[in-house]
């Protein structure tokens, strides 16, 4: 009796601990998937999704001497060029050494105008030194060679350094816009349309905010080109069920690598003047134009040509940043935006907006200040500079090439151009078989990519990631390896996708 008597007291005091604690009540945690904010939840970034996390655990595998098919899992899923092996820009890192270490500018090993130009960025800086924060908008002499190097890029049109905004890379920027321009409930809220296949960014942003995605399909068929029709077909009906207000464009386009024509630039803003839309032009890959034929044209150069009907009415932001084209520098986190015709009371909205970070990395502000002001003709680092940076275009249009034609000799791959940006995205005919075995716990094209990264070591994204048409298959490849590790991706994914084949055939 008294045994059991003693359970029944441990017991009961358990039980009581559980409930409560001096007194107070124990409810579970404040914080749980169940309270948790619901738009997180529904976030979605494939670039750095599952498969992305095994490649990393199979990395931990093989340094802890697991026995793989492969001896090093190649990452083709993220335009990371210096993770991929590509070498930074000389004089871009030397001037941000002599800020980092303002010592060095008394070495005689620096150049005269990486000195000149260290001097310049640390003067602007409060203490002069880069560990203090900045005017939230930017640093004031960085964003007036921004303005500058934008007039001399659209070949005299004026930028106004108070509509440019430095960002910790575009992505920032691009959220930032897009928090300032979602409101409205039920069939008023906003709706933003973005290409499919996209960049999730963009639909990771939305469904953080709450937005609704209004999805544009590029035609694949002729080169992943933009079809006006289409935007009015999916314009048309998205507005039964919210209120359009935003088209974004990514030019050269991510994960498809098409580049628009100028034409094509000239249909967007008409139609966005028509239909009373936001433009936001994503314009990263600026620098990244391979193809014959093809060349960048800046949405704000074609606006202003297209005279001031509208140039004075469409609202528009643009985006840049330093992560690539040929510096790759994504770590510094550097990029801007600029905004064109927007509302001077949003303006100030804005503003408060980005106070709220108050600054973007100071650092990534001196980087990108390089890239806007690069060495000049007449200064002792142009000569290495544009050589540098000529190589790495050069390997970047080579690998584009590459791509392209390789995949093309594979039975059941089919692959576009790569006229510009940074990636690839081959359409993959799977059997059903495959897609049968896939549906039971993946989709296809997630099995497909998932076997190849446990089979051949090499980290792919999958098509589904990006947004497809239904019923096709793709997946994204970065074209940033070496071109000799390319070589030997490409065909580690030609037998691959044999033997995937074959097995399921």
């Amino acid at each position: 009796i008294h045994y059991f008597f003693g359970v029944f007291q441990i017991l009961h005091t358990s039980n009581m601990s559980q409930e409560a604690v001096n007194g107070v009540p124990c409810r579970g945690k404040v914080l749980t998937l169940d309270t948790m904010n619901p738009n997180v939840k529904r976030v979605e970034y494939a670039v750095r999704g599952p498969i992305v996390q095994r490649a990393v655990q199979i990395e931990k595998e093989l340094r802890e001497g697991a026995k793989k098919p492969f001896t090093e899992v190649i990452k083709a899923n993220i335009g990371d060029a210096h993770a991929m092996g590509q070498k930074p820009v000389t004089f871009l890192r030397q001037v941000l050494a002599l800020c980092s270490y303002p010592e060095l500018l008394e070495d005689n090993k620096f150049p005269e105008d990486a000195k000149k130009r260290a001097r310049r960025i640390l003067g602007a800086c409060g203490g002069q030194s880069i560990g203090a924060y900045s005017a939230s908008q930017g640093i004031e002499c960085v964003r007036q060679d921004v303005a500058r190097y934008i007039e001399k890029r659209d070949g005299g049109i004026p930028s106004n350094p108070d509509n440019i905004y430095l960002s910790t890379g575009a992505s920032d920027a691009i959220v930032t816009m897009l928090k300032l321009l979602v409101c409205g409930e039920g069939r008023g809220r906003t709706g933003v349309m973005i290409s499919i296949p996209q960049y999730p960014l963009y639909s990771a942003a939305l469904a953080d905010l709450g937005a609704v995605q209004i999805n544009y399909y590029l035609d694949e068929d002729k080169c992943w080109s933009l079809d006006i029709k289409e935007l009015r077909r999916a314009v048309t009906e998205a507005r039964q069920h919210c209120n359009p207000r935003v088209l974004c464009i990514i030019n050269p386009g991510n994960p498809t690598g098409q580049v628009q024509s100028r034409q094509c630039i000239e249909d967007v803003i008409r139609f966005a003047k028509e239909e009373h839309l936001f433009l936001m032009a994503d314009e990263v890959y600026q620098d990244n134009v391979y193809a014959e034929g093809c060349a960048f044209h800046s949405f704000k150069k074609v606006l202003f040509e297209m005279g001031p009907e509208y140039s004075s009415t469409v609202e528009m932001a643009s985006f840049h940043s330093t992560s690539k084209c040929y510096m790759g520098e994504c770590g510094f986190r550097g990029g801007y935006m600029e905004v064109i015709n927007l509302d001077p009371e949003v303006k100030a909205q804005l503003i408060k907006l980005v106070s709220v970070r108050l600054c973007p990395p100071v650092p990534g502000q001196a980087l990108l200040d390089l890239v806007v002001n690069p060495p000049q003709p007449d200064e002792p680092s142009h000569t290495t500079f544009m050589k540098e940076r000529t190589a790495v275009l050069a390997a970047l249009a080579e690998k584009a090439r590459l791509t392209e034609q390789v995949f093309n000799t594979v039975p059941g791959i089919t692959c576009n151009p790569v006229q510009g940006a940074m990636y690839t995205f081959p359409r993959i005919t799977l059997p059903q078989k495959a897609i049968d075995k896939a549906k039971a716990g993946q989709v296809p094209d997630m099995f497909y990519c998932m076997r190849l990264l446990e089979e051949e070591g090499i980290c792919l994204v999958p098509g589904s990631g990006f947004g497809q048409r239904e019923g096709t298959f793709h997946f994204r490849m970065t074209i940033l390896p070496p071109t000799e590790k390319l070589k030997i991706v490409l065909q580690k994914i030609r037998d691959f996708h044999q033997r995937f084949t074959q097995e399921f055939s």
